[in-house]
């Protein structure tokens, strides 16, 4: 629990930082702080609620393998014995 509440803070901090340096004014950092969690929690719930539609999984079956064909994975044996190998190691 500290974690999650230590990265919370993080972005609280982070989305204030952000926003008053692009725009310079505490009043947008501030309310851009606290309203983004809220739609992010809103969108989350609607994400979390479609993730298992059929179309959804379908969706992500398709990108899936989309990625295999373009970077298919690679074994170890096929990298080689130096592959993990720190530099200077």
């Amino acid at each position: 629990m500290a974690k999650t509440a230590t990265f919370g803070v993080m972005h609280v901090i982070t989305a204030f930082s952000v926003t008053y340096a692009m725009t310079g004014s505490i009043t947008i950092a501030g309310v851009v702080t606290f309203v983004e969690p809220v739609v992010n929690t809103v969108m989350h719930y609607f994400f979390d609620k479609y993730w298992d539609h059929p179309r959804a999984q379908a969706a992500r079956q398709a990108v899936a393998r989309t990625v295999h064909t373009i970077a298919p994975r690679r074994t170890r044996q096929q990298e080689g014995p130096e592959a993990g190998r720190a530099v200077g190691a």
